[in-house]
C-alpha cells in the first residue's frame, strides 16, 4: 500500500530529512519512504501553480503493507510513535493511492538528492467528466503525450483511492523529474534543443492532451527535490 501526504509548513527539510522521522515511521510498520520537499534547490523554479489555499511544502510518500493509521499519526506528529516527528508541519493532508510507473526513476542510494527538478502535481477531476472517462484519457491517451513531449526521465501516476487525513479533494498525484536545467529553461523543460517551432509543437500537443482531462485548470503544482530510504519496518 502506498500513502502520500501534502504538508505545509516552514523550515519542514530538516524535520522530514532527519532519522527520528524515519525511525517513527519504520516503528510504524513504513518499509520504504520518499520525501520531496520544495527547497533552495529548486526556489528559482519558474512553474507554480496553486489551488490549496496556501502552496504545499513537501509531499512524503510512504509504502507499507499494514494500515495507515499509524503512519497518519507520525506524519501528523500525533501518535505515540511519532510525538513531535513533524512538528514543524502546519497542516497536513493524506491519501491511499494506486501507484502507476510509466517511466521508472533512476534508482538512487537512500538519502541521496537525484540532481533533477522533482514536479510534484496533484489533480482534480473535472465536474463534466465521470472518474471512468478521466483516467482513460489522464492514463490511457495522455501518459504517452506527456513523455514524448517533455524531457522527463521519471514518470509516476499516483490515483487516489481514498482520503485518510484531511478533508483536502485530490484525485490523483504525479510525479515527474526533469533536469535540473528546466528549472529556468523552457527548452531543457520541453527537450526541444533550443529550437523554438519544436517548442511550440510540443507546448501545444501537451495543452491540447491536458485540456482533455481537465488539468489545465484546478491543479497545484510544486516543484521539490527528492530523496528515497529504504525501511526496516518495526
Amino acid at each position: 500500500m502506498k500513502l502520500c501526504y501534502a504538508l505545509w509548513g516552514d523550515g519542514l527539510g530538516p524535520v522530514l530529512l532527519g532519522p527520528e522521522f524515519r525511525a517513527a515511521l519504520a516503528a510504524a510498520g513504513a518499509t520504504m519512504l520518499q520525501v520531496n520537499v520544495d527547497d533552495a534547490d529548486v526556489a528559482a523554479a519558474k512553474l507554480r501553480i496553486t489551488t490549496f489555499d496556501t502552496p504545499v511544502s513537501a509531499l512524503v510518500s510512504v509504502w507499507t503493507g499494514g494500515n495507515h493509521e499509524g503512519i497518519s499519526a507520525v506524519v501528523a506528529g500525533a501518535g505515540a510513535a511519532g510525538a513531535g516527528a513533524v512538528r514543524a508541519a502546519a497542516r497536513s493532508a493524506g491519501w491511499e493511492v494506486e501507484e502507476r510507473v510509466p517511466l521508472a526513476p533512476p534508482v538512487t542510494p537512500d538519502g541521496e538528492r537525484w540532481p533533477a527538478l522533482a514536479q510534484v502535481g496533484f489533480l482534480r477531476i473535472p465536474a463534466d467528466l465521470d472518474e471512468r472517462e478521466w483516467r482513460h484519457r489522464w492514463q490511457g491517451s495522455h501518459t504517452n503525450v506527456a513523455i514524448a513531449t517533455q524531457a522527463t526521465f521519471g514518470y509516476i501516476q499516483n490515483r487516489v483511492l481514498r482520503t485518510i487525513m484531511g478533508s483536502d479533494r485530490v484525485d490523483a498525484v504525479v510525479e515527474e523529474l526533469f533536469p535540473m536545467a528546466a528549472i529556468s529553461d523552457i527548452h531543457a523543460f520541453y527537450g526541444s534543443g533550443g529550437d523554438d517551432a519544436e517548442l511550440r509543437r510540443r507546448l501545444g500537443l501537451m495543452l491540447e492532451s491536458v485540456t482533455r482531462f481537465g488539468a489545465h485548470e484546478n491543479l497545484d503544482i510544486v516543484p521539490t527535490s527528492r530523496y528515497v530510504w529504504t525501511l526496516a519496518a518495526g
